[in-house]
């Protein structure tokens, strides 16, 4: 029988609650966190009486010492099951919720659109004129770069960089601030399509000043071209986003590419045509190659094209094991912190939805991986009530947060429901991550497949709560607080909903503790 041990200064009552150190010895440890199970302790307190103390199985600290000043047997879970934490409510300052909010997205956003603000105001008022001039490189150079952050083979680049360069040994802000960087990149993309939609009404206008240099042919360009692109970022606003994502898809994806067309469109246009000498010089004699609006379009077209490049069609193996619940089986094993999009196919799912889920492996070499798709919509509805046999997938994955924990010497990956998905892969392959998974019935509603693959982790290396066996959720901040310290962890990862999300990262920030919470913006 392996026991705790605790370690109680002689002659005083120890801080309540208490976390329970592992001997170092793995002959000494034998005890299973499935779940931190709650135990009842007796220790003498100063006066000499008897003081009960709750224990928490806690994961081993990596420089824990062998103590045996006092002993306490766990209290098997059979004859008392674990109650739940009794979860503690604080409100958090404003200070707090404030930057949360203002994160790297609404900085890389606010500096983005700031300086393309400050250049647009001093060509508006003549004080810089290569702007005037060059209006359109300012439009399509923003426009590439918004581009560019949401394409996964530069996305990939970044992370693969980044991984290679500064794997554990920078100071920890450093690291912290790659990894919020590589997150956010979101603000990046949208600040600058925001900021070329600007320059492009800036362009427009100068046009329209003086109309009669120009034939209608390129005004006409100009006004359809805007049209486009103001509809594709109307889309993508948060509030259509979140309440009609297919609209999003469909709008965002099928007249951004309109948009492009009617870019080519204008460019070719605009740069075939002498506003000086009213006429067209449409000879081969280069000189539309040699525009820098010309080449910001191609590379626009090259980064567009080159993720449905790599669409196939692959087999899939569909398991059900809850009406909540289909786990997708793909062949091909992944490393960790990658997202897939997958879709049905056909003319309209080939086209508007592809969804994103992440990939759980056990590696490269693992010859498979596995999608968590809860049911959330009516395509994952149409995954249980209609298991396919294939599917359509981009064969580039694009990186997820989860991707950068190859920074940190240790960290935790908390997750709740359908949000395993995303972080299982990291523990699976890295003995650093420590995983806590919070749930309602998670066996019989995930199945026997991803049971396997947690229970191939040594119990010592996660948690898992459910909250029906437990009658209610933990204290998650003094579950996550406790496991933080004792695990040694450099930073955490959390992908839960918008409620789990925001309390625990409000409650690591009030704790000083660094955290990256989920995002909605891909």
């Amino acid at each position: 029988m392996s026991a705790f041990t605790l370690d109680v200064e002689k002659g005083l009552h120890p801080p309540s609650p208490l976390v329970a150190k592992f001997p170092s010895s793995p002959q000494d440890s034998s005890i299973s966190l499935l779940s931190p199970a709650l135990s009842r302790a007796t220790t003498k307190g100063a006066g000499g009486q008897d003081s009960a103390v709750t224990l928490l199985a806690a994961p081993p600290t990596p420089d824990a010492k062998d103590s045996s000043r006092t002993l306490v047997q766990p209290t098997p879970p059979k004859e008392i099951p674990p109650l739940p934490l009794t979860k503690t409510k604080s409100k958090t300052s404003r200070m707090i919720r404030f930057r949360l909010w203002f994160n790297t997205y609404r900085k890389f956003y606010t500096l983005t659109v700031t300086l393309n603000f400050i250049g647009l105001v001093l060509a508006a008022t003549g004080k810089w004129q290569y702007p005037r001039q060059y209006t359109g490189a300012f439009v399509l150079g923003n426009l590439q770069c918004a581009i560019l952050m949401r394409n996964e083979l530069f996305g990939r680049f970044l992370y693969l960089i980044v991984n290679t360069l500064f794997a554990k040994w920078p100071p920890l802000w450093f690291r912290l601030g790659c990894t919020s960087t590589l997150q956010h990149l979101g603000g990046i993309h949208s600040g600058c399509a925001t900021a070329g939609a600007a320059w492009l009404i800036f362009r427009i206008v100068l046009i329209f000043i003086d109309y009669r240099h120009f034939p209608a042919v390129i005004l006409t360009a100009g006004v359809v071209t805007t049209v486009a692109i103001f509809i594709s970022l109307a889309s993508a606003l948060p509030w259509v986003r979140e309440a009609h994502h297919n609209i999003f898809e469909g709008y965002h994806r099928l007249v951004g590419w309109f948009g492009l067309l009617s870019t080519w469109w204008f460019v070719v246009l605009g740069d075939s045509y002498n506003a000086t000498t009213h006429s067209w010089h449409w000879q081969a004699d280069g000189s539309i190659v040699r525009q820098q609006d010309f080449w910001f379009v191609i590379v626009m077209s090259i980064f567009v094209i080159l993720p449905w490049v790599t669409v196939r069609k692959v087999p899939v193996v569909v398991e059900i094991p809850s009406p909540k619940v289909a786990i997708i089986r793909f062949e091909r094993g992944m490393q960790q912190g990658l997202l897939s999009r997958i879709s049905r196919g056909g003319l309209r799912g080939g086209l508007l939805e592809y969804h994103a889920f992440g990939t759980i492996s056990k590696g490269r070499q693992s010859g498979e991986h596995y999608l968590i798709c809860g049911v959330q919509g009516d395509f994952t509805q149409s995954l249980v009530d209609h298991p396919p046999t294939h599917l359509w997938t981009r064969q580039l994955k694009f990186a997820g947060v989860s991707n950068t924990s190859k920074l940190y010497k240790r960290g935790i990956r908390v997750c709740t429901g359908t949000g395993l998905g995303a972080a299982l892969s990291t523990c699976l392959q890295s003995p650093d991550w420590y995983l806590i998974w919070m749930g309602s019935n998670q066996e019989k509603t995930f199945g026997k497949t991803i049971s396997a693959l947690i229970a191939s982790l040594p119990p010592s290396q996660y948690t898992l709560w459910d909250s029906k066996e437990r009658g209610g959720r933990p204290d998650v901040m003094k579950l996550l607080k406790e496991t933080y310290i004792s695990w040694g962890a450099e930073v955490v990862f959390i992908t839960s909903n918008m409620g789990g999300n925001t309390e625990m990262m409000e409650g690591c920030k009030k704790e000083g503790i660094p955290a990256f919470g989920t995002l909605w913006d891909f």
